[in-house]
Parts: structure tokens; sequence; C-alpha cells
């Protein structure tokens, strides 16, 4: 079924005019250029943000509400850390810093990189103050609590006694008439999270060693990972820092945040699409140039690389409105795979010089075309991935694939009606490659040549897959240089560890409830601390204590202001005539509470506002602020989302985690909090799909069988699929022996190792006249195929790296093992025709 359809396609090729067949080309890619204009005027464009290319997780509302709430915290602030040797120099250097930022930031209004610069907050313990004193009454300190409790009244004035005669104390006549055993100051003091950095004229600073670090902090106006931004947001802090140097010139410079990381990618990705994609089009125009000595094929390969580039890119922007630039990086494979066809054309063409180029069209029309369906299957699979990336670029080559095979079909006919010089030597060469292989055939076809061969395949193969590792870790889709991960380590460990992506979500079906488990998982956290497993956290349970722990210490305090009021007074030398007001105030506050609606319309509340999520918006805190890493404040600029579920959750922050698996462990039973670990979660996801991708692969090679042997039969069919099948296990097999671990990238690999490798398997299968042409071809398939691949395993970003290795030794193994099916099939013929002679 499949011939008699080639055959009438074939046929209808044959009576069609090469001018037509140009007419359509050109009216094809003159439509699809000008459809690609259009694209780039309503707003597509080159997308560089590694995030992007992440896979989707499956997640319930409140866990994907946390998820965006912690990445819009996160993702784009800066912090600049200036180590100076005294305190001087580094406040002085950050108040200069801070002016030069915000003096950008004016001068360009809306249009300013970076928004909330900043350093400590003086104003932000007097403001918790003025909110937290009037509910004195309902907050005591754990040994405050505990001395209550066991109505050791005595310790707590003999702590407030000692206040009194403290110089540098809180106290002072109005607290003492308000809080007269000054219980206050300590729970306000509590509120503080520890924390290495201190405040000082409004910076905030940490010592490193003998230097003293000044902390600069902001937020960029829109994503570290547009181009653009980037661009504008190192311009402002490049001005900042260069005022900075001149003012200070001993001054040293940590950075850290996504903006760094995104622009180390954002270069690799240009660098990598330039050198990689430049020297893959220069090897394939020398190769062109020394195998056919024309310009005539050398322009077609250009015309053809371009067309298949240019459907490429019309493709991928009107299915995703964006083009990745990782999707370009692997797209320069893209070079190496589009000349196929014009090698297999021109190879042709120069084993028959009598041939008219229509002719030779015609002449290699259904095993190309079988070619590219099987092609463009093996990119499909790759599209399969739950990666935007990879699928962007299953589209991008599938899309160019199918540019250059209606390039070959109808540009060809008339662009390529020139005669070739001679050409005798390449294909003499490839004659004589041919004909070593065969000698070298006719040993394998003996019983005990078949079996040495196979033995020594079973054993490399055996060794190899044993050793092969696994290893799924997302991270290694881009790793930062060492020029950014060493600042922003030392600056992480000055900020007490920082914040890691990891957060605990702690939920409960109302606002209580949820006060309540934040009480119980701070001791937690806090073991965890001491046990190393963690190095700080961020909750809200510091701030807003549950009404049941208000209470306790409400009822408590009745010791102070009913039962002892009289020797609390007494024992102080305070004026008896504050009891009624102290006890009339003390019974007012009963009914009074710290609740999170009043806390988060404070100005520090709203920078904890996006650690708390409500059931829905009506219900959820007006946030425009987040957290840096100590708890400092910064902006938030995104709102909740509505949460059609009924529960309330809230997120707290982990910094400088040490044992993962330990706090995963501590909260594994418990459902109403979940370790929040997304890298992780994608990285099993990723494991997920590299399974799913090494089946597809499997499933792919039985498909294939079925549909080769509608055209050559079983048997042949057979040898057809082994070849990249063996090729595939190979590649697994060397991979365990050089100690590289299997990740999907590989498995993603081997898809195009198929995909790549049935067409020479066709091509051979497919061969006449001893197949010179076809090896002349598959040698150039072979190289611009390496050559483009095998740049790639420079890269510099671990997934390309994996792909281009994986891809080269595929390639590699398949030119070695695609021509024996020539060979073998031609040796096999001759040992039965002997035979049947002798009998």
């Amino acid at each position: 079924m499949a011939s008699n359809f080639a055959a009438r396609a074939n046929q209808a090729l044959m009576q069609s005019s090469p001018k037509w067949r140009l007419a359509i080309w050109l009216l094809l890619m003159l439509s699809a250029s000008l459809w690609t204009l259009q694209l780039w005027q309503n707003g597509a464009r080159v997308q560089s943000d590694i995030l992007a290319m992440l896979p989707h997780l499956q997640q319930d509302k409140l866990t994907e509400r946390a998820l965006n709430q912690v990445e819009a915290t996160l993702a784009d602030q800066v912090y600049i850390a200036l180590v100076a040797k005294d305190e001087t120099t580094a406040i002085a250097a950050a108040k200069l810093l801070m002016q030069k930022l915000e003096a950008d930031l004016v001068a360009r209004g809306k249009q300013g990189a970076l928004t909330d610069i900043r350093s400590a907050d003086m104003q932000l313990g007097e403001a918790l103050g003025q909110f937290y004193f009037p509910h004195r009454f309902k907050l005591l300190t754990e040994p405050q609590a505990k001395a209550l409790a066991n109505q050791d009244i005595g310790s707590l004035i003999e702590a407030a006694t000692a206040q009194l005669y403290n110089a540098f104390s809180y106290a002072n006549s109005n607290l003492l008439a308000q809080d007269p055993l000054l219980l206050f100051p300590a729970n306000l003091l509590a509120l503080a999270p520890s924390s290495k950095v201190r405040a000082s004229h409004g910076i905030l600073l940490a010592n490193q060693g003998d230097n003293v670090a000044a902390v600069v902090m902001a937020k960029g106006r829109e994503s570290a990972f547009n181009p653009n931004a980037q661009l504008a947001q190192m311009t402002a802090l490049t001005q900042g820092l260069d005022a900075v140097k001149q003012s200070y010139p001993d001054i040293t410079v940590l950075k850290a945040g996504a903006l760094f990381h995104a622009l180390a990618a954002t270069q690799t990705a240009k660098s990598e699409i330039s050198i990689l994609g430049l020297a893959s089009l220069l090897g394939v125009i020398a190769l062109v140039w020394l195998a056919f000595r024309s310009v005539m094929p050398l322009l077609l390969a250009i015309v053809t690389i371009s067309s298949g580039l240019l459907l490429a890119v019309t493709f991928t922007l009107s299915v995703f409105g964006e083009l990745h630039l990782l999707t370009l990086v692997f797209g320069t494979s893209l070079i190496g795979i589009a000349i196929d066809y014009s090698f297999h054309f021109y190879c042709e063409r120069l084993s028959n010089t009598e041939r008219s180029a229509k002719a030779t069209v015609a002449y290699i029309f259904p095993t190309v075309t079988l070619a590219f369906i099987t092609s463009a299957l093996a990119y499909v699979g790759i599209g399969l991935a739950p990666f935007p990336g990879m699928q962007q670029v299953a589209i991008f080559c599938a899309a160019g694939l199918l540019g250059a095979y209606l390039t070959l079909i109808l540009a060809y006919p008339l662009l390529a009606g020139s005669r070739l010089p001679e050409g005798s030597r390449p294909l003499a060469l490839a004659g004589t490659y041919l004909a070593c292989l065969t000698q070298l055939s006719k040993r394998f076809t003996t019983p005990l040549g078949m079996g040495m061969f196979a033995l020594v395949i079973l054993v490399w193969c055996l060794v190899g897959v044993t050793k092969l590792t696994v290893d799924d870790d997302i991270r290694h889709l881009q790793q930062s240089p060492a020029s950014v991960t060493e600042p922003e380590n030392q600056l992480r460990q000055l900020l007490s560890g920082g914040t890691d992506n990891q957060f605990l979500l702690v939920r409960a079906p109302n606002e209580e409830a949820l006060l309540q488990q934040l009480e119980r998982v701070s001791p937690m956290l806090d073991t965890a601390i001491t046990n190393q497993e963690l190095g700080n956290y961020v909750s809200l349970s510091r701030y807003l204590p549950s009404h049941r722990k208000q209470d306790t210490a409400y009822h408590l305090q009745d010791e102070i202001y009913q039962t002892q009021i009289d020797t609390v007074l007494t024992s102080l030398g305070l004026d008896e005539n504050l009891k009624p007001e102290l006890q009339a105030a003390y019974l007012a506050a009963q009914t009074e509470y710290i609740t999170p609606a009043a806390f988060f319309t404070l100005g520090a509340g709203k920078q904890l506002a996006p650690l708390w999520l409500a059931p829905n918006e009506a219900n959820s805190p007006v946030s425009n602020g987040a957290l840096n890493d100590d708890g400092a404040s910064a902006e938030h600029g995104a709102e909740h989302g509505a949460d059609q579920g009924a529960d309330y959750g809230a997120i707290v922050l982990l910094g400088g985690i040490q044992q993962i698996d330990a706090l995963k462990a501590r909260f594994a039973h418990d459902e109403s909090v979940q370790l929040i670990d997304k890298v992780a979660d994608i990285s099993a996801v990723m494991g997920h799909y590299r399974l799913l991708t090494l089946k597809l692969l499997a499933l792919a090679l039985g498909i294939a069988l079925l549909l080769f042997s509608l055209n050559f039969g079983f048997k042949k069919a057979a040898v057809v699929v082994a070849v990249p099948a063996l090729a595939a296990l190979l590649t697994l097999a060397t991979l365990g022996l050089t100690g590289s671990p299997l990740s999907l990238f590989h498995a993603l690999a081997l898809i195009l190792v198929f995909g790549i490798g049935i067409d020479y398997s066709l091509f051979f299968a497919s061969a006449h006249n001893h197949g010179k042409a076809v090896m002349m071809a598959v040698f150039m398939s072979a190289c611009s195929t390496l050559l483009a691949f095998g740049l790639l395993a420079f890269s510099q970003t671990q997934a390309i790296h994996y792909f281009g290795l994986t891809l080269s030794l595929g390639i590699g193994f398949t030119f070695l093992l695609s021509p024996l099916i020539l060979t073998t099939t031609l040796a096999l013929t001759t040992n039965q025709l002997l035979t049947t002679k002798k009998s």
C-alpha cells in the first residue's frame, strides 16, 4: 500500500513542470516570510527565561498558589554586599549605591529597571511596638509564661527591678504605668528573627571575618529572565557600582540574585548559538565544496538550510508565540540534518551524470519521503516530553526538516539543473570503503565470524549497561559559572544562609487552626536548626499568635493584674493609684485579639502578607510586600489568586538547608504540613519521562519494523531497524563505560539517533549499483550531523552537552553499522549463489 502510494506520488511529480514546482515553492517561502514578519510585529519574541523550559507540575490549587507566591517573592530580587575594612566605609558606600540607584529610578520613572531599593528598615521596630502594645496582655515569652504558670511572680519582679537600674533598658515612667513588670519589651524583642545581621544608620550590616559588609537590596521591575530587563538592570547596577568604586576603591562587591544567573545563561546561549551555528554552517559548506567542487551545490545547500530555518521559525512562533534561546541552540543541529537531502541528491547525480535533476528527484523520492516521515516522527517523540522548551525543539526541527524536504522536491528540479564537474574521486573512495566492508562482512557471515561479532557486542553492551547510572537532577539544565555562584554563596552566608527554593506549606480548615499549626511547626524547625539540618526560617507564628495562645497568656497575667497587683506595685515602688487603671485596661483587653487582618494592614505586615493564603481573594490580605533572605521587606508584585478550596494556607520560608531528607522525614507523616521542593518534583517528572521516552523508542522501533515490512519484507525490514536499535544500545553501553549518567536528555537524543539512523538504513536498503552514491551521501550526512551534534557536546550547559554527546555517539555507531545492510546482503546473496551452483 505504502509503495503504491509512493509510486503514484512519484508519477505525479514526474508529470508536473519544474517551473510550476518552483513557483509553488517561492509562493510558500514568501508566505512564510510575510507571516513570520506579521508574528514579530504582533509581539512574538525570543524567550531566554530558563524557567520556561521546565515541565508543568500538576498541583492542587493551594500548592500552586504557594509556588507562585514564593517565585514572585524571590525571583527578581537583587542583593549587593559592599565589603569594607570598617563599618563607616561600608555604610557610606551602601548609602552612595542606594542614592545612585534611586536617582536612576527617579530619572527613568516607570521605565526604571530597579525598584524598592532598600537596606535596613529603622522604622520597623517602632511600627511593631505601636501595633502590639495595646495587645500586651495577650503576649508572653516562654520564660514569662513558665514563671506565671508556676506562680513565681518574684522572678518577674526581680527582672523588672533589674531593668529599672539598667541604663540601657526600655524602662520609663509611662511604660511602667501601663506595664509595671516591663514584660512587653521582651515580647517585642522576641519578634525579631535571630540573624547574623544588624542595622546601623539605616543600613543592614554583617561581619565577614575582620571586614564589615553592608547589604543593599532591590527588586527588578520586570523578570530577570527578560533579555531587555537584564540589560536595563545591569546598566543601573553597573553605573551605581562604578560610582562606589571611584569613591571607595578598596570595596569588594558580592552579588546574588536570579538576575546574575539569568544573565550568564543568556550570554552562554547567545555565544553558543553564534559559535556552534557558524562552525556547523562553515563545516557543511566546506564539505559540499570538497565533494562537488561547484558553486551551485553550495548555493543550494544554503537555500535548503535557509528554507528549513524559515519554516522552523514560522511554525514555532505560530504555535508558541515565542522562540526560546535554547531552542535555537538545539536547532543548530537542524543544519546537519536538513542538508542530508541535498547530499543524497547530488551524490546520485554524481553517480549518473546523464540523469536530469528532475529524474534524480523522482529517483530518490520514495526513499527520501519515507526517511522524512520517520525523522519527523522521531521529533514528534521529543515533543511528547513535558518540557515546553523541548516541545519547541520538536516543532522547530520537524518544521525545518519539512522545509528542506519541500525545497528538494519543488525547487531542485529547476535550480539544480546545471551539470556537475567530474566527481569520480569521491565516489571511488566510497566504493573502496564499501569494498573493504564487503570483505569484512564475508567473515561475519560465517558461523564463527558471526559468533565472535555477536560475543563482542554482547559483552560490550552487558558491561556498559550494567555500569550505567541515572541522574534526573533538573539543576543540570543550567549550571552557572563559578564567577556567579561563589559570590552568591558568600552573600548567603552573610544573610544567615539565605532563603532556599524549598519551603513548607502549612494548611488548615480555618484561620485559628492554621495559626495553631504554625505554632506546632516552629519548635520542630527550631530542633532542626539545633541539629544543623536547617539554617533559619521565616514563619508568621512569630508575629501572629493564635487565639488559644493569646487566651493562655491573658489568663496567666491574671496573676499579675488581679491576684498579685498590690505586691507588684509595692515591690517596684509604684503608686497604688495605678491599680484601678491597670485592672480596667486588663479587663478591657479580654475580647481584643491580634488578628491577621489587622496585622496585614501594617507596613511590616504587608511585607509578610505573601506568606498567608486565604481561601479566596476577599479574605486574603492585599499585599504589595515580600520577604528577602533575612526577613527584611521587599516589594511583591503578584496578587493573590482565587482559590476555590476551603483550606487556609501559610508559607514557611526555609534558609540554609543542609539536610533536605531529614527535613522531609520530620513532616513525612503530617498531612497538614507539606515540604514543597519544586526542584525534586521536577526531577521526579524528568525521571518518569526518561522511562517513557525509552519505552517510546522501543515502540517506534516496532512501528518502523511493521511499516518497512510492507516495502522490503520482514527479514530485510528487521535488518534495517536493527541498525539504529543496535546503535542506541551501543551508545548506552558507551555512556555507562565512560561514566556519563543517563538522563531525559540522553533518552531524547536516542529518539533522534533512531530517526537519523533509519534514514541511513533506508538508503542502503534501497541502494542500487553497489551503493557508492549512497555511501558517499551517508558519509557526508554523518559528517555534517557530527559537526552539528559533536559541537553541541562542547556546550557549557550540561543538558545540551548530554544531548550532543549521545547523538555524536549514536550517529557514529549508525554510520559504522548501516553499510553492513548492503554488504551483508551482498555477501549472503553470493553465498546462496555459490551453494546453489555446488548443489
